[in-house]
């Protein structure tokens, strides 16, 4: 079987060149970028002072003492790449992306285009050093892997290495076996006294398969030249950002919305062309005296020509700019979609949704009048006492993603579990709870009851005292304790009435009070 002739290019130690563009940092200053606590990946420079790949941050910063080290983050390696993709598309097309920095590209195009393949690896190394990787490489082979291996292993001095067509196999054999084999696998391969790819080629393909599984018959059909992965090339995105320049400067609320409106249409219409609606949009206002302002907006259904024209106002308005002239003139506004959502999911159902469509556009006709933080959602969020929970989300914000269990986002040791109370207080009322006795239940330092709490009546004199059927605690909640002025310190308790009425209470300088009801 005659395998496709590959065009493989490399740009070596692209997450380094990604984020040292993004920091913008010189090319002699030596960089790492860690994950989970460990390099990932060095500069030159770093790895000329031993830094490499699994040391430690404390082992690498001792082999070089002005180590510059940052967290490796794989979206900015991915968006850093994509218009290095979109120059190679313009020299020929049909890009692959094997991973970011590495690319592949049928050969048979490109040669046909420039004469040979040669000819068309000079053309595309050109581009790329042209751009700005002087260091980017090229191979030449039967297939995407034999070709990646040909760019990583010419010769220093030749930016391009070529492999014959039915080579593949006697260049990849000395290889080591870890180039196709995952840790266990190389491990195991190993221990058989398998170290290269030709002593895995050389395996039966039938035993590998039996005796080792799919992945390891796949990397035996790699280490052997015989793979089986076909180039696909990317289908690059389509791009929905509309951008509206102004000149002169807009220095009127009342003239941008005006002005806008048409960029705002074009934007709704062509997502719905490709079927889309857009539930999160980030927008970007330029003015005249050089401030760029970037806001996300989201919205609890979908974004309207209208709601459009309304974010900007707001987001003017936030930054105290959007009375009925302005500071500064607008020069620019952008619009970017950050989510996409088929219509479809947006659609009405089948018995309609009338109810639903009026409140949804009663609030955002009221938030128009009174501003993005005049309409408000309750939701639940982080803390420990249940007032400290309550949060107010602005209509079509997102409200702050609880962690399993509903107890917010952080620990917060100390916070309520379980079934929480359907009525919570916002001021604490006062309550009775009394013992056998007549007296008051106290709570001694090392949280312990001194006596069985045994009637309890929620009037603050006192009065209508009814049993306790079941209680539970008492459970402290102290806050600030390093901080003398502000510290807090709470006895919570949980309490069945005779009623059926159960309470969350809670024990303070001021006695008992009753935090929330479960009804």
């Amino acid at each position: 079987m005659n395998r496709e002739r590959t065009i493989v290019l490399w740009i070596p130690d692209w997450p380094v060149v990604a984020a040292r563009s993004a920091a913008a940092l010189g090319i002699d200053s030596p960089l790492a970028l860690l994950q989970g606590g460990l390099v990932f990946a060095a500069s030159a420079a770093a790895r000329h002072q031993g830094v490499r790949r699994g040391l430690t941050v404390r082992e690498a910063q001792f082999r070089c003492p002005d180590l510059v080290v940052q967290p490796y983050d794989p979206v900015l390696d991915r968006r850093a790449f994509d218009p290095v993709l979109d120059g190679i598309e313009a020299v020929t097309p049909g890009v692959a992306v094997l991973r970011p920095g590495t690319c592949a590209i049928r050969a048979r195009g490109p040669v046909r285009y420039y004469g040979s393949e040669d000819a068309a690896v000079q053309a595309l190394l050109a581009h790329l050093h042209g751009v700005g990787f002087p260091d980017a490489r090229a191979g030449i082979a039967d297939g995407p892997f034999a070709a990646e291996q040909a760019a990583r292993h010419g010769a220093p001095a030749e930016p391009i290495h070529a492999i014959a067509p039915g080579g593949a196999a006697a260049f990849l054999a000395p290889l080591p076996v870890s180039t196709v084999a995952d840790a266990v696998l190389g491990t195991l391969l190993a221990r058989l006294g398998v170290h290269t790819l030709g002593q895995f080629a050389a395996l039966p393909a039938q035993d590998v398969q039996r005796r080792f599984g799919a992945a390891a018959a796949q990397a035996h059909a790699r280490a052997g030249g015989r793979e089986r992965e076909e180039i696909v090339p990317r289908t690059p995105a389509p791009v929905f950002d509309q951008a509206r320049e102004f000149e002169p400067a807009l220095d009127r609320i009342d003239q941008l919305a005006f002005a806008l409106r048409e960029t705002a249409e074009r934007f709704v219409r062509i997502l719905r062309e490709h079927t889309l609606v857009c539930t999160v949009v980030t927008i970007l206002v330029g003015t005249d005296d050089g401030l760029l302002t970037e806001r996300t907006w989201r919205h609890p259904r979908w974004f309207t020509v209208t709601d459009l024209i309304d974010r900007v106002r707001w987001q003017l308005q936030g930054e105290g700019r959007a009375s009925s002239g302005l500071s500064a003139g607008v020069v620019r506004v952008v619009f970017s979609p950050d989510r996409l959502d088929a219509v479809a999911n947006h659609e009405a159902g089948l018995w309609g949704t009338g109810p639903d469509e009026r409140i949804h556009h009663a609030l955002t006709r009221v938030q128009g009048l009174v501003g993005h933080e005049g309409v408000v959602t309750a939701s639940v969020g982080g803390g420990r006492m249940l007032t400290d929970r309550q949060r107010w989300v602005p209509w079509g914000d997102d409200a702050p993603a609880p962690a399993p269990g509903g107890a917010g986002v952080r620990p917060w040791s100390g916070s309520l579990g379980g079934l929480l109370p359907s009525t919570v207080f916002t001021r604490r009322v006062p309550v009775s709870l009394v013992a056998a006795d007549g007296q008051d239940v106290a709570v001694d330092e090392r949280g312990a009851v001194a006596h069985v709490p045994v009637r309890f009546s929620d009037r603050p004199d006192g009065g209508d005292l009814r049993r306790v059927v079941a209680w539970a605690g008492p459970w402290p909640v102290e806050e600030r304790w390093w901080d003398a002025g502000c510290s807090r310190r709470v006895q919570r308790m949980q309490i069945v009435e005779d009623t059926g009425d159960a309470w969350l209470l809670a024990l303070d300088d001021d006695g008992w009070r009753a935090e929330a009801r479960y009804d």
